[in-house]
């Protein structure tokens, strides 16, 4: 794992432990985007249809287990990062291993004048665009999680950049991706830059993830000015007993 490095987020005070990407989606969830979440106590998952993902105010504590248990219900099949081990009775049915990098001083932004502000109409060429580049989820309504721009060429969208997790102090740039005929223009980095400026503007710090084997990605984001801060699990797990029973936790 790399050693964290001391970022701040919007000029907020400097939080040793824990940060609020340490557990980005909870924080997330607990706060900008918390008129997404679907929640019971400690534990809270967004939309199906929005992002597929549920996250635990401390993936540690039990208590915030049960609580999942008992908002997705049993025999059911959730995505959840980070998470280092799941109690008894939960079956880990997949996962993979996630970097997250955070903006630094080196990171310019300017805007895009090319872009253009992507809404719930273009939802079916984002979806087009996204099966041929696969820049990880983009759901039928990610798109309401923050500002999406494109860039166009003879009226097809052929490269994208948005906002996908908020959180106090910090946003999160996702769903980067070029049309393989496109890429080689410097597309991305334009998007990233037009992407972060919005961030930047209202006082957040941008920040990206990506698949650890994604060395193509990494290397763009560090170019760009992004540094490695930490590695996490990404687990999908199914929940303890089965659609009929709820079962003992």
């Amino acid at each position: 794992m790399a050693t964290p490095i001391d970022l701040r987020g919007g000029g907020a005070p400097t939080v040793t432990h824990p940060h609020p990407l340490d557990n980005a989606v909870w924080a997330a969830l607990d706060g900008p985007h918390a008129h997404l979440a679907d929640r019971v106590g400690r534990a809270a998952r967004y939309p199906a249809d929005v992002y597929d993902f549920a996250a635990l105010a401390d993936p540690g504590d039990p208590a915030a287990w049960a609580d999942l248990l008992t908002l997705v219900g049993p025999g059911t099949a959730v995505r959840i990062k980070p998470v280092q081990r799941v109690p008894d009775g939960w079956e880990v049915i997949g996962g993979g291993e996630g970097v997250q990098l955070a903006a630094t001083e080196a990171f310019r932004t300017e805007p895009a004048p090319e872009a253009v502000r992507l809404g719930p109409d273009d939802v079916p060429e984002i979806l087009d665009l996204v099966a041929r580049t696969r820049p990880g989820p983009f759901l039928r309504r990610t798109i309401a999680l923050g500002t999406y721009l494109g860039i166009r060429h003879q009226g097809r969208l052929i490269a994208m950049a948005g906002e996908r997790l908020r959180l106090p102090g910090w946003t999160e740039i996702s769903a980067v991706c070029t049309d393989p005929d496109h890429r080689g223009k410097g597309l991305a980095t334009r998007l990233i830059r037009a992407v972060g400026a919005g961030v930047r503007e209202r006082g957040d710090t941008p920040f990206l993830h990506a698949a650890a084997g994604n060395a193509p990605a990494i290397r763009l984001y560090e170019s760009l000015g992004f540094a490695l801060r930490r590695r996490s699990t990404i687990a999908s797990v199914r929940t303890p007993g089965t659609s009929g029973e709820v079962g003992a936790f």
